[in-house]
């Protein structure tokens, strides 16, 4: 079996960029609100800064977005070499 290669690279950019849009959104709202993980966030992504603002988090999930999408294309060209590989095997 296959994977689509881009429609999970288009799936893992929407999961991960949401995941960040929404923590960032909901630390705005209440402030001690996923402090670990927007700092985490913060360490990987440059110009990203926790609670500074709406414009931040736009800035978070634009990184998101572009990160969870190549990070979903290499998960998926990488399970389909090896599964290609293996099924050769088998």
């Amino acid at each position: 079996m296959r994977l689509n290669t881009i429609a999970l690279s288009v799936a893992a950019g929407l999961l991960w960029g949401a995941a960040v849009l929404v923590v960032g959104c909901a630390n705005l709202v209440w402030p001690g609100y996923g402090v670990a993980f927007l700092e985490l966030v913060a360490s990987i992504y440059p110009g990203y800064h926790p609670g500074a603002g709406f414009g931040s988090v736009i800035t978070g999930t634009l990184y998101g977005l572009v990160d969870g999408a190549i990070a979903g294309a290499i998960f998926g060209w990488l399970y389909n070499a090896l599964a290609r590989r293996f099924s050769r095997a088998a």
